[in-house]
């Protein structure tokens, strides 16, 4: 009986671990196409004039699950595909867009977000004065982060209307928590014209 117990938990662990490499491999995949796609939609627009640019600018909307940009984090070395939504889907593909949030360049405040374990591994080493590079297809946005906060997981208070630009980027804390993190890490980044 305690041969048969010991062979079963064996399998399960076998079978944990396949289910786990599964899913990072499929989301390293899914990341890997939404920022081909992100950087090819970039690339299409570098062609326009900047009248063009800056109107597009202006009106600029994105479908569900569309990979519409990338977001460059110099410190850690990444570019990452920002993909609209912020749901589980939106995140598996890479940093959400949260879409009841603007782009940048359209002078209020920005929501991303996205998994501590996938596209912001490494959060932990982000400090005040670090940039944050929102490349768009009509422009290239640099931001500072000025502050950061950790928030209650279902604190809504992050999200409003600021009337400036503002880039916020949220992710799960503690970084190094197992399961479902209770808080949230927030880094408050405003345009740098440095």
């Amino acid at each position: 009986m305690i041969k048969w117990l010991g062979y079963l938990l064996l399998i399960c662990g076998i079978c944990l671990i396949a289910v786990f490499m599964f899913q990072f491999f499929h989301s390293e995949h899914s990341q890997k196409d939404a920022l081909d796609e992100a950087k090819a939609k970039i690339h299409t627009y570098q062609t326009k004039k900047l009248d063009d640019l800056n109107n597009i600018a202006k009106s600029f909307r994105a479908q569900q699950y569309e990979a519409i940009a990338t977001l460059e984090i110099p410190k850690l070395n990444k570019t990452l595909p920002v993909v609209e939504g912020a749901d589980e889907k939106a995140l598996d593909k890479g940093i959400g867009h949260l879409s009841q949030s603007v782009f940048p360049g359209q002078g209020d405040q920005i929501v991303f977000s996205g998994h501590r374990d996938t596209v912001f591994r490494d959060f932990n080493k982000i400090e005040i004065g670090d940039a944050f590079i929102v490349h768009m297809p009509y422009g290239t946005f640099k931001y500072k982060i000025k502050k950061t906060k950790i928030v209650k997981e279902d604190d809504q208070t992050v999200i409003r209307k600021m009337g400036k630009e503002e880039l916020v980027v949220t992710t799960c804390y503690p970084f190094y928590y197992i399961g479902n993190a209770p808080k949230r890490f927030i880094a408050y980044a405003y345009l740098d014209n440095e």
